[in-house]
């Protein structure tokens, strides 16, 4: 993998080749690339409450970077203004969702995480067996490639640390919070950025998720009792 930079004035582009092929990377490729790691700034952008000029400026540095080469605020300007419209495009054509539902929080819960192991999920088969689902326990079990994180109620934490003995405890949160809406509408799992619109607005308030469980209509997060 290597790169080399166009000796034409009238381009700002950069060769890139990659498995024996060309690809030209554009402004407007590297200005896709920073606002789609912002989510904020995308949302301002695809919103129209960003100043695109303002934008650009701030921008200009970091593309002239990756470019190698100076380049004029309005190549940025239009690439933005093009970007902007074709994020409007796409949420135009993303089916409108009912947010509205029934909302449970559930307090003093703990979050820990194990590294999977065969002798860790021999023991899941019965780590059900730990709480009472009657009474509104929680106990959610997530598993990942190469870690599993267990969600229960505090007053099980002992129980829990003695059912896990054995196995190699990576984190272990207490003081947190789960907070989970079921939504009246069926097409949550069908419908692009539901999580994505309720993750970025707890964002917008500076809260932290540790951990997101979702089902058919249901979304819970768990959350930090602080925040």
């Amino acid at each position: 993998f290597y790169s080399f930079y166009s000796s034409m004035p009238s381009y700002n582009v950069i060769f890139i080749t990659f498995c024996d092929k060309f690809v030209m990377v554009t402004v407007s490729h590297i200005v896709k690339k920073i606002v789609s790691e912002q989510a904020f700034v995308e949302e301002g952008l695809a919103s129209g409450i960003i100043s695109i000029a303002n934008l650009a400026e701030g921008m200009l540095p970091k593309i002239e970077n990756e470019l190698g080469k100076k380049i004029k605020v309005a190549a940025v300007v239009m690439a933005l203004r093009r970007y902007a419209e074709e994020i409007s495009g796409h949420r135009k054509k993303i089916k409108e969702f009912d947010y509205t539902g029934e909302l449970i929080i559930k307090t003093n819960i703990c979050d820990f995480t194990i590294v999977k192991s065969t002798s860790l999920m021999a023991k899941l088969r019965t780590i059900h067996n730990l709480v009472n689902f009657e009474r509104g326990d929680t106990l959610n079990v997530i598993l990942g490639n190469n870690e599993v994180s267990v969600i229960i109620n505090e007053k099980y934490r002992e129980k829990l640390i003695s059912f896990l003995s054995g196995e190699k405890i990576l984190n272990k949160e207490h003081g947190l919070v789960s907070l989970t809406i079921i939504f009246k509408s069926e097409d949550f799992t069908e419908t692009p950025g539901v999580i994505f619109n309720i993750v970025r607005k707890l964002a917008g308030e500076s809260i932290n998720i540790y951990e997101i469980v979702s089902t058919m209509t249901e979304l819970t997060v768990i959350l930090s009792k602080k925040d």
